[in-house]
């Protein structure tokens, strides 16, 4: 059984009247890279702050490797935390900047000077010790202010979106080489972030919030191909959105009127007359100038947008519009050219319709 390192039990955080996280529980576990996802201003960065004890909780435990820590001063608390502009000591040199921590316990020196070594090794700076934090590019400060938090050997690593000042390719990058820090170091990172394509690259786990509340904790793959709502499904990974009667019921099958088109679904248990989302990802569209089988939504491409990778196609259907893609830059299809749209009937995500869906 996994161990669980951090415990969150009934944190509720308030500026004034505004209620900013409202009753939130979460199990971490030794060893996790989670990240806290979600839109700006739904509590992923107080609640980090809250575990930092940088911010004082209204209501709740907090609980790190069995001792509780709701009170206890940041210091006091086995956790450390990189921040988005890397709060590096602009006069202090890379290597005592990434050792201070370690000099303010009063750590013999020659312990520090073999730590920090070994900390400049790990982040790739040997040779930059003497450099100052003007004299580094943002992916090297970076790895100074990483390097600093690892140092004293935290129980958990906390980061707030450590990654959002650097340009798309050193990104990219630096999402892979924290990755890799963490599964080398075996540390538990917390990682917030409002970027999707970070949280399903970097992370074993994924929190949505939704204004100051979990909207699914699960795995990447989970999360992304078994969205648990509306919310959920389009808020990671683009989406198309189908909004639809049920018609017929059948021991496996389901269908369900879409644009005057049944479209036939796995059953479960729906009913006659219920109102369903129908979710389907771009690269599970497979677009045709004939007519599948099952599944033939017929519509009209409006515009072809080239992506490097890969080709989207905007199709309107009816008023709506749908965005389906394909690998490559080949011109297959012509803009104003009528296509039928299929997909594998498993690909398709399902949900009841909830009154509050119609307000998102």
């Amino acid at each position: 059984m996994k161990k669980i390192i951090l415990k969150i039990e009934h944190l509720k955080k308030s500026f004034g009247e505004k209620n900013v996280i409202k009753d939130f529980d979460l199990d971490v576990y030794e060893g996790e890279f989670l990240t806290l996802l979600g839109s700006s201003g739904c509590g992923k960065t107080t609640i980090l702050r809250s575990i930092a004890g940088l911010d004082p909780v209204t209501e709740g435990h907090i609980y790190i490797d069995g001792k509780e820590v709701t009170n206890l001063d940041p210091q006091h608390r086995e956790v450390n935390t990189i921040f988005q502009n890397y709060a590096l000591f602009p006069l202090m040199t890379v290597e005592d900047n990434i050792g201070f921590g370690l000099k303010m316990k009063k750590v013999p020196k020659k312990e520090i000077e073999k730590r920090v070594h070994d900390m400049l090794e790990l982040v790739h700076l040997l040779g930059y010790e003497k450099r100052k934090p003007k004299e580094l590019s943002g992916g090297e400060q970076q790895r100074v202010s990483i390097a600093r938090g690892l140092i004293n050997n935290p129980k958990v690593l906390l980061l707030d979106e450590p990654l959002s000042a650097l340009d798309q390719k050193l990104r990219k990058s630096m999402q892979l080489e924290l990755k890799q820090l963490q599964k080398k170091l075996g540390i538990t990172f917390i990682y917030v972030t409002h970027s999707q394509d970070e949280a399903l690259t970097m992370s074993d786990r994924i929190v949505l919030l939704k204004d100051g509340k979990i909207e699914q904790v699960d795995t990447p793959v989970t999360i992304y191909e078994h969205p648990n709502s509306l919310y959920t499904a389009q808020f990671l990974g683009d989406s198309n959105l189908f909004q639809g009667v049920v018609t017929k019921v059948e021991k496996e099958y389901t269908w369900v009127r879409v644009h005057e088109t049944d479209l036939k679904i796995l059953s479960s248990d729906w009913k006659v007359g219920d109102e369903l989302d129908i979710i389907l990802r771009p690269e599970n569209i497979k677009i045709s100038l004939e007519s599948g089988k099952e599944n033939p939504l017929q519509g009209k491409i409006i515009d072809q947008i080239y992506d490097g990778a890969v080709t989207n196609l905007m199709i309107r259907v009816g008023k709506q519009m749908i965005n389906a893609m394909y690998l490559g830059n080949d011109k297959l299809y012509a803009k104003g050219q009528m296509v039928y749209m299929t997909w594998d009937i498993e690909d398709a995500i399902v949900l009841k319709r909830k009154s509050s869906d119609n307000e998102q």
